[in-house]
């Protein structure tokens, strides 16, 4: 009969629960840095010092600084680092599943505005560093189109648009409306209350998407 001491069975949860905790700690730090010292001056060692952790955890699970940034916009995007798709969000399910062509965007400005409110910080930050930062931009706006593309895809199929317009200029339009850069110029550059601009992209959006038949008078 052996005398060793029987191993603890291996909890696997208990690892994953320690991996979340880790993952929210450093983009906790990151975020705090980069406000506070910005971009260029905050660093891998300095966010995990901050969070708690080695700069080896930071880049096993972020592959480095351009990698925790953007793990640090996505949640930022999303409002919480839960691994549920946009288009599978509440919100987002509710606009696909509403029938009328405008309260449909209305409840799609209500959502990019909920959406700016939580990343126009960063993206200005972000826009402030200059090319050290061009890749997370670049792949940011490049899944916003992706987005904006379906969606148009989706009152298309809806039977939503003129049958006569063209989609893929239709969703360069949504994208330029409801981008970020616009956002920021009217409420932080010309002093909108972001209720003027939900009201405004709605009327906006209704007036470049809907054939005149569709929208309510």
């Amino acid at each position: 009969m052996s005398d060793e001491t029987p191993r603890r069975p291996y909890n696997s949860e208990r690892r994953r629960e320690a991996a979340r905790r880790n993952r929210a700690a450093v983009l906790t730090a990151c975020r705090e840095l980069l406000f506070r010292d910005g971009y260029h001056a905050t660093t891998v060692r300095a966010v995990a010092e901050r969070a708690g952790v080695s700069a080896e955890t930071v880049y096993k699970t972020f592959g480095g600084k351009p990698g925790m940034v953007k793990a640090l916009w996505d949640i930022t995007l999303a409002g919480d680092d839960e691994p549920v798709p946009m288009a599978d969000r509440p919100q987002t399910r509710e606009i696909l599943r509403t029938r009328e062509p405008d309260a449909k965007l209305r409840l799609y400005a209500a959502y990019v505005r909920g959406i700016h409110e939580r990343i126009a910080p960063l993206f200005t930050l972000l826009t402030q560093a200059g090319p050290d930062v061009g890749e997370v931009l670049e792949i940011g706006e490049r899944e916003r189109l992706t987005a904006v593309t379906a969606f148009v895809t989706h009152l298309d199929e809806a039977g939503a648009l003129d049958p006569e317009a063209d989609p893929a200029h239709l969703a360069d339009a949504l994208w330029a409306l409801a981008g970020p850069q616009l956002y920021t110029q009217l409420t932080a550059g010309r002093g909108w209350a972001t209720d003027t601009y939900e009201e405004w992209l709605a009327a906006t959006l209704t007036a470049t998407l809907l054939p005149s038949s569709a929208r309510k008078r």
